[in-house]
């Protein structure tokens, strides 16, 4: 068994969701998804926009996947697959109404997606947000964080110093 498919049930109960329908989703998460990606969040959504509609989301260290399932005849389709780099102005905010976390980020091609994370107990607000913020601010890394070296740079122990002879190992 893979990584996924040891990670991705638990995450589903430890959301309150049905086994069932997590197993029906699954196939186009597993399509979307890495065998060697562990899922850290599986929960039911839905988007302000629409709130009629039905959503499952998926976060995994690598990428946030979401399905949605249509009201009549009840089939599922993907509404979102991006990598957690290819998304940008990520952010996300506790509603002081009730247990809700609305979570904001725009995908790659410009579309600003909007989703709302009910939660059992306001407890699980914070839990939620610690997750978020690992998964978000920790993990993923800015393009300029990411730079080595570029093409003219000479490298620290190849640098003459006026001290004296350089030594390279």
């Amino acid at each position: 068994m893979d990584v996924f498919s040891r990670t991705f049930l638990p995450a589903a109960a430890d959301t309150g969701l049905a086994a069932q329908t997590a197993t029906r989703h699954m196939p186009i998460f597993r399509r979307c998804v890495g065998a060697g990606d562990a899922t850290i969040l599986v929960t039911r959504c839905s988007r302000p926009q629409h709130p009629a509609d039905e959503y499952l989301l998926l976060l995994t260290h690598r990428r946030l996947v979401v399905t949605r399932q249509t009201r009549v005849l009840h089939r599922l389709r993907l509404h979102l697959n991006a990598g957690l780099r290819e998304l940008s102005d990520v952010s996300w905010h506790a509603d002081s109404r009730l247990p809700a976390m609305e979570l904001a980020a725009t995908a790659i091609d410009g579309v600003r997606e909007r989703f709302l994370i009910r939660l059992a107990h306001p407890r699980q607000v914070w839990q939620l947000e610690a997750l978020l913020h690992h998964c978000f601010r920790t993990r993923v890394r800015l393009a300029r964080e990411r730079i080595v070296a570029t093409i003219g740079d000479t490298p620290d122990a190849v640098r003459p110093t006026a001290l004296g002879p350089v030594v390279v190992h």
